[in-house]
C-alpha cells in the first residue's frame, strides 16, 4: 500500500511539473510570436490608430479652413 502511494505521488508530480513545462512552453511561443508580429507590422510602416486620428483631424480642420476661404473670396468676388 505505502509502495502504491509512493508511486501516485511520483506520478502526480511528474504531471504537475509537465504542465509547469508545458505553461513556461506556451509563454515563450506567446512572447516570441508577438515580437515577430511587432517586426512584421514596423516594418510595413502601418500607422498606429493615434497617429491615423491625429492626421484624420488635420484633414478635417483643413477642409473646413479651405471652405471658409472659398466663401470668403466667393464674398469678395460679388463685391468687386
Amino acid at each position: 500500500m505505502q509502495t502504491r502511494n509512493k508511486i501516485m505521488e511520483d506520478i502526480s508530480q511528474l504531471m504537475t511539473n509537465a504542465m509547469g513545462v508545458a505553461q513556461g512552453a506556451k509563454e515563450e511561443a506567446e512572447t516570441a510570436m508577438k515580437s515577430l508580429i511587432d517586426r512584421w507590422l514596423a516594418d510595413r510602416d502601418f500607422v498606429t490608430r493615434d497617429e491615423f486620428e491625429a492626421v484624420r483631424a488635420m484633414a478635417q480642420k483643413a477642409r473646413e479652413e479651405n471652405e471658409a476661404l472659398k466663401a470668403r473670396i466667393a464674398a469678395l468676388e460679388a463685391k468687386g
